[in-house]
């Protein structure tokens, strides 16, 4: 794996694929800034190094090219306070002005380009854009994991216009190194633990897990369609109906390899979908009619905090009920609790995909695993064994 850490990037300039698609309220503030943080220290070793820096990413889903709600301009300013001096801003990312502002740049210096996606070619790996983003620097960098699942001009295409003058920022090569020590090179036993509502969005990573780890822990809305596939009551809660085959399929699979499959036993149920509804618990195949399963309850939780406490690799994606409302908050926390021991012990946890992260920040745990991976839909492909065209484009 090329990483940055093999380059000596003095007098050179670098262009960064960066991701910035950070939230941004209605006064155009960042809401959350994990993702530029996570691309600071790849920034300040090129700088170090006494190279330049020229950093371009998306941001949002701009529909017809440029819209000021889109703007990378609106993070300009917070991005020049983490790195303590002041980022250039050009507003395009292709161009005469793009070339000259690139030329203009001194060592040290930093110029953050306009949104790669004001430019259908971007999505579309149109291969003329991504030459004319090449050719405004000495090497590429990739360090928008979050993407890398993506073949975009910037994310893939721009590669083959680069020679050997390519690698992975630190964001990737963190990504890439710690998913490996999941899919790869993990410590047994090795638990994955998959919460979230639909059983269809998580049928080929489980698939794939099955011949890498020793138990699954099933949680979340898909608890129940398992729950009614084998012929319990599951009242008004999520199922999906027309997915009770594939759940029993999987569980017949998880039994021919030799893999503990944990569903939930018990569930916390409530009368309407509010924090404010009446609730009751029952085992997760006899909820009444007009209640539905919101979390899971305290028989459940002690024997996944048993599981989790006896793995050596642990990976989370997806929460164990609505965590959002606060009463139904419990059994994702619990879980959460259980990982972070697990972790305090030696263990080897790794967090992903949207909901997970947010979960363990609204806990407070993010130090207290081993890794949070902030890929989302790249790291299921990876989990999935798909091969990542951004990863792909620099290992060619």
């Amino acid at each position: 794996m090329k990483t940055i850490d093999q380059i000596n990037f003095e007098g050179k300039k670098a262009l960064i694929r960066v991701d910035f698609n950070v939230p941004l309220n209605a006064n155009f503030e960042i809401t959350d800034d994990t993702r530029i943080c996570a691309a600071i220290p790849t920034i300040k070793k090129i700088l170090t190094d006494g190279g330049t820096v020229i950093l371009m990413s998306h941001l949002g889903r701009p529909k017809n090219g440029p819209e000021d709600k889109f703007s990378l301009k609106h993070i300009v300013k917070h991005l020049s306070d983490q790195l303590n001096l002041t980022v250039k801003f050009v507003s395009d990312c292709i161009g005469e002005d793009v070339n000259e502002a690139a030329n203009n740049l001194k060592n040290g210096e930093v110029l953050l380009l306009e949104n790669l996606r004001f430019y259908a070619e971007e999505k579309a790996g149109d291969a003329a854009f991504a030459k004319k983003l090449s050719s405004i620097a000495d090497i590429y960098v990739n360090d928008a994991f979050g993407t890398a699942h993506r073949a975009h001009a910037s994310t893939a295409v721009i590669a083959d216009f680069v020679g050997d003058n390519k690698c992975f920022g630190y964001v990737m090569a963190n990504e890439i190194t710690n998913l490996e020590k999941v899919v790869n090179e993990g410590e047994r036993p090795i638990t994955a633990i998959m919460g979230g509502a639909k059983v269809s969005s998580k049928i080929t990573i489980i698939n794939k897990l099955m011949s890498k780890v020793d138990k699954i822990i099933i949680g979340g809305g898909m608890s129940y369609t398992f729950a009614k596939a084998m012929g319990g009551n599951v009242g008004s809660s999520l199922v999906e109906n027309d997915k009770l085959d594939l759940a029993l399929s999987l569980i017949a699979e998880a039994k021919e390899k030799g893999v503990e499959l944990l569903i939930p036993v018990d569930s916390l149920n409530a009368d309407a979908f509010s924090n404010e509804a009446n609730t009751a618990v029952t085992d997760i195949d006899k909820v009444e009619d007009g209640w539905m399963g919101l979390d899971i309850s305290d028989k459940t939780k002690i024997i996944y905090r048993e599981a989790i406490l006896n793995s050596k690799t642990i990976l989370w994606n997806g929460p164990m009920g609505v965590f959002e409302m606060e009463k139904f908050a419990e059994g994702t926390k619990f879980v959460a609790q259980a990982i972070a021991d697990a972790t305090a012990q030696g263990s080897f946890s790794l967090v992903g995909g949207g909901d997970s992260v947010a979960a363990v920040k609204k806990f407070n745990m993010q130090d207290k695993v081993s890794y949070v991976s902030t890929g989302g839909g790249a790291m299921l492909e990876y989990l999935e064994g798909k091969e990542l065209p951004g990863v792909k484009a620099i290992n060619k």
